[in-house]
């Protein structure tokens, strides 16, 4: 009994650096193209995109709220926010690299404003969980928001705020979600990245709370 206390109580608890596991020094392999727009997961990129990066729970059905939207050139799913370079996704799961599951969405501000984005991802799961995600638990399931530069920041804090007391009023617990300046991706492995594309009718927990989030007037 002892030691699976030990186990979840690591998966709810972000590891101190002395105890992450050590990851590699090389990226793992992933998919060398989007599954469903056939473009280069890695890039190049058209000028003039821009960056995001979102955890929202199991990032299986996360991208696929972020690659429908037009304006999103790409999505891919990996892992940031945590300590461990280049983990694999096992070496998550143990709760001992400190990573949550992200997409990064790389996107067109002219056509989709971060604005817009941070609406999906607010409305799309339920910010208030702590180290889950309904039925998925453990510190990878956390709800996150990885930040490119001030102007995204200040966006998504003032969002969040806006959005907190929207959920007060209807009954909800407070926000819990990390909201951080830009973090290391690391992308998963092939298997993972557009799942629910190759899977349609793949495991997706993904439930927001009916709360509808009214966006402050910000830019992208």
């Amino acid at each position: 009994m002892f030691f699976l206390s030990d186990m979840l109580n690591k998966k709810l608890n972000l590891p101190k650096p002395s105890e992450a596991l050590p990851g590699r020094a090389r990226a793992i392999p992933t998919a060398p193209r989007h599954f469903v727009s056939k473009r280069p997961l890695k890039g190049p990129h058209p000028d003039g995109l821009e960056t995001a990066m979102f955890g929202l729970g199991c990032f299986w059905g996360a991208e696929r709220l972020f690659w429908q939207i037009e304006g999103v050139w790409i999505t891919a799913v990996g892992y940031a926010g945590g300590i461990t370079p280049n983990p694999t996704y096992q070496e998550t799961r143990t709760g001992l690299t400190g990573h949550a599951e992200v997409v990064l969405v790389v996107f067109d501000p002219r056509i989709v404003s971060y604005a817009e984005l941070l609406q999906l991802f607010w409305e799309g799961h339920d910010p208030t969980q702590g180290m889950r995600q309904g039925n998925d638990i453990g510190t990878t399931y956390r709800s996150a928001i990885y930040t490119s530069g001030d102007a995204q920041h200040q966006a998504a804090s003032a969002s969040r705020d806006i959005y907190g007391t929207s959920l007060r009023a209807a009954g909800h617990g407070r926000i819990t979600t990390e909201i951080a300046p830009g973090r290391a991706f690391y992308f998963a492995e092939a298997d993972h990245q557009q799942y629910l594309a190759k899977n349609p009718y793949g495991y997706c927990n993904l439930k927001g709370t009916g709360i509808a989030c009214a966006m402050p007037a910000v830019t992208s």
